[in-house]
């Protein structure tokens, strides 16, 4: 599993990598500005951090058995609410 998140996150990275030069390619026949392309790489990486956090944090929950857990506490107090 841990294998699998390494090389999602490097795929991740290079295709980040690529789109940021794209980016700055095309900002720069638009206008030449060298902060073109920044804030959408730099949004694109924090979106890459929290995909990697989710991945982690749902695997670490499968693993554990701790959705079952939640799924069951979850509905044993609906139960006792309507109960």
């Amino acid at each position: 599993m841990l294998s699998f998140l390494v090389r999602s996150l490097l795929i991740a990275a290079v295709l980040v990598h690529r789109l940021q030069r794209r980016l700055d390619a095309r900002s720069a026949r638009v206008r030449p500005s060298p902060q073109a392309g920044q804030a959408t790489a730099e949004y694109a990486l924090v979106l890459l951090g929290a995909a990697a956090i989710a991945l982690l944090l749902a695997a670490w929950a499968a693993r554990s058995g701790a959705i079952g857990r939640l799924f069951d506490t979850v509905v044993d107090q609906l139960i006792g609410k309507v109960g």
